[in-house]
């Protein structure tokens, strides 16, 4: 594998983004469809609503005010649900009962990039499936905490560190500096930190893209921004 066929993608992503596991699982198959590029997959925070408390709020009403219609809800879930059939994923909706505030989300995956390969890439996808497949609370050290034990990480560390404030400046400043590059929406997928393909596009669509990096780069030739 020579370095041209080496790329790293930058996913800037929430966990509680429905259409962030979509480009999850998308991002996967589009992989899955290139044997021939080597792709380092990395993490990146975002917060759909910083402002929730820490403790969450009751999600039926909070997403009540958002969308300020049932109907409009429903319809949004039941949509969500026929695409995440497509991809694998078990959208259940009625199971989540807490907003929650992702921050220390992020944290831990941020810590679970330093706990060897694939473990935040495995810790990503466990929180995804927590939250919309299993409707546990997110923002709940102790499901946290759970999560980075089965990912791999040090459990007994994760929960210390949880209950400091380690990394929460840090992981602050990467949202400020996602907004600052004008991401607005996620899943946003950054290819060799030069190319910007936003939304859960389909995986034939995110192929296209990193195949056109990976050629670009092989030839030398500046990518496109």
């Amino acid at each position: 594998m020579t370095e041209q066929n080496k790329l790293t993608i930058d996913v800037v992503s929430d966990v509680v983004c429905p259409w962030c596991f979509l480009g999850m699982k998308r991002l996967e198959n589009a992989l899955a469809s290139l044997p021939d590029i080597d792709a380092e997959v990395r993490w990146r925070p975002f917060q759909l609503d910083p402002t929730i408390p820490a403790e969450g709020k009751e999600r039926k009403a909070y997403m009540l005010s958002k969308f300020n219609d049932e109907a409009r809800l429903t319809q949004a879930h039941a949509n969500l649900v026929s695409l995440g059939a497509i991809e694998g994923i078990s959208f259940d909706f009625d199971a989540i009962t807490v907003a929650p505030n992702t921050l220390d989300a992020h944290r831990v995956i941020r810590w679970a990039a330093a706990s060897g390969a694939g473990v935040q890439d495995k810790l990503a996808r466990a929180l995804f499936s927590l939250y919309f497949e299993q409707g546990k609370n997110v923002g709940d050290h102790a499901v946290l905490i759970e999560a980075a034990r089965q990912a791999g990480m040090d459990a007994a560390v994760v929960e210390s560190l949880l209950a400091t404030d380690s990394d929460r400046d840090e992981v602050t400043n990467e949202i400020v500096t996602a907004s600052r590059m004008g991401i607005t929406g996620v899943p946003c997928f950054l290819l060799d930190g030069k190319y910007a393909v936003m939304g859960a596009q389909e995986s034939a669509t995110l192929a296209d893209a990193i195949r056109q990096v990976a050629a670009e780069k092989a030839a030398g030739e500046p990518t496109l921004n």
